[in-house]
């Protein structure tokens, strides 16, 4: 595995039985598959006893920005509900291409989770082990979480202005390069074209191979050759704040000392007439 971040698919296996591991399930449709029904995919077939985490669900359906964390207070009873305790090793797993588990595990190290794995490979990794699979809903017992949130590791918009304006951090944009260069439009509609002023483009997908991250030497050079200093504060962002997350992930594993994310991301930045953008307009 490339970090204590990730477990195999073949430990796994052999922990499904094992009260202190539980796994949860945080696939997520990207942008342009939002018909599709993944509460109907989960009954379909998931790893055994997984329980479903929506992040759309999770999200604060008060604010009119999409994925936006929510309130403390109602995460924890949200985890309750579904039978989520902290305490545990909570394994996510996503359809295998890491878009979605590490919003999940980033959501719930935030809110004090302390033991929190991603599994390596994903449900098409597990699939193609050939290893079993269930349907329907497991019948699971109230979980015991309380949540412990760290408001300090997520940023505002005011926050974000100010280190793009003074430079006292750097900021890092998880989107595709054509989006970051204003080349193409964004998938949501509504938003202007470019980046935050004085980012630095690091695509998410440009971290990740099989499911899980590339080896620390390649996330290393990646950050490196796009001018990241690994040791100086970092602010993640990208469209909608998931994708930001697996940034938050390759960082981690880097031991990065100060990183923190923009949950508005470029749903919020992009929408206002009134904040500069590169490339100018």
């Amino acid at each position: 595995m490339t970090t204590s971040f990730f477990v195999a698919a073949d430990w796994l296996a052999e922990h499904v039985d094992d009260p202190q591991v539980q796994i949860i399930d945080a696939r997520m449709a990207p942008p342009g598959q939002e018909h599709r029904d993944l509460n109907a995919e989960f009954k379909a077939g998931h790893l055994p006893g997984a329980v479903f985490f929506d992040i759309e669900a999770l999200s604060d359906h008060t604010s009119p920005l999409p994925h936006m964390l929510p309130r403390p207070a109602a995460f924890a009873v949200a985890m309750r509900e579904l039978g989520v305790s902290r305490d545990k090793h909570l394994v996510i797993y996503d359809e295998g291409n890491l878009f979605s588990a590490p919003r999940a595990w980033w959501m719930l190290r935030i809110f004090g989770a302390q033991k929190v794995s991603i599994l390596a490979g994903g449900l098409a990794g597990w699939q193609r082990d050939e290893l079993l699979l269930e349907q329907g809903l497991a019948d699971t017992r109230e979980g015991e979480f309380e949540a412990e949130f760290s408001p300090e590791s997520v940023k505002s918009l005011t926050e974000v202005l100010l280190a793009s304006h003074e430079g006292t951090a750097q900021l890092v944009d998880a989107r595709p390069a054509p989006r970051f260069n204003a080349q193409v439009d964004e998938p949501r509609p509504g938003l202007r074209r470019g980046h935050i002023p004085g980012a630095h483009n690091v695509p998410w997908g440009d971290l990740v191979v099989d499911g899980e991250l590339k080896t620390t030497d390649e996330l290393e050079e990646i950050f490196r050759r796009q001018g990241v200093d690994l040791n100086q504060p970092i602010i993640v962002s990208c469209g909608s704040g998931v994708t930001a997350a697996v940034v938050a992930l390759a960082l981690a594993t880097l031991d990065a000392p100060d990183v923190t994310l923009y949950d508005g991301s470029w749903s919020e930045w992009g929408a206002r007439d009134d904040l500069p953008i590169e490339p100018a307009q």
